[in-house]
């Protein structure tokens, strides 16, 4: 497996860098923003399956460099930083981020998380993913629509533009609403794994999903369960 990462500390980066050998990992090492950038050009011959992207580069913001990677290629996004607030997660998330890791971080827990991520099929900018199928597949919620075929969300017919895994978690939820999803279900569904630190990152894009589509009573929490998206009550008839 190919691996892009964007790291300006060159000693941190060749401890990471062969602890991902050992793992079988093919290392391309970028220090700056610009440099990843370069490395991530659509022509390049040989596609990466995930980038590890540090937030704290030399010439320009992480958060910018992740917007600018999602306009050209979808290749899966982790960050790794030293930010632990949910805004940060969540900003982050917002701009096609697929994951957020925050330093120090455990090894296994790194190794796990690329591979849920990478688990994917990768596709090209414009492409639809051969998993979404055919069909005009259509979710109505409320004032929320979600089209399965484009993977497309409106609320009130406005757009609501998602990453991947906000999509896929939102599906799922809309598919039998009022039905509470554990999450174990949830994590293993969406994120493809069992391991349980990803719940950290489950709670960050339920989050990011009720700011979203600012409806936040949308997608209800279970405590000690899980989440439910809560279908609105049908409108009394006009008298």
């Amino acid at each position: 497996m190919r691996l892009l990462l964007v790291e300006d500390d060159n000693h941190v980066a060749a401890a990471l860098s062969a602890v991902l050998a050992r793992h079988g990992f093919e290392v391309v090492h970028a220090r700056s923003g610009e440099e990843a950038l370069h490395a991530l050009v659509p022509d390049a011959a040989e596609p990466f399956a995930v980038v590890l992207l540090d937030l704290g580069l030399p010439d320009q913001d992480g958060f910018e460099v992740c917007g600018r990677i999602r306009k050209l290629t979808s290749t899966p996004v982790i960050m790794v930083t030293a930010r632990s607030d949910v805004r940060s997660r969540i900003h982050g998330l917002n701009l096609g981020a697929d994951d957020y890791v925050v330093k120090p971080y455990d090894t296994g827990e790194l190794l796990a998380r690329i591979h849920a991520v990478s688990r994917r099929t990768v596709h090209g900018p414009g492409e639809q993913a051969a998993e979404d199928g055919g069909g005009e597949h259509l979710l109505r919620i409320g004032a929320v629509t979600i089209e399965l075929a484009t993977r497309q969300v409106s609320v009130n017919g406005g757009a609501v533009p998602l990453t991947r895994k906000e999509f896929d978690l939102l599906a799922l939820l809309a598919q039998r609403p009022g039905v509470v999803f554990r999450r174990e279900q949830i994590i293993s569904e969406v994120w493809r794994t069992s391991w349980e630190g990803t719940g950290r990152t489950l709670e960050v894009h339920i989050a990011s999903l009720r700011s979203k589509l600012r409806m936040p009573a949308l997608i209800e929490t279970v405590r000690g369960v899980g989440y439910r998206l809560v279908a609105p009550a049908p409108a009394p008839p006009a008298s």
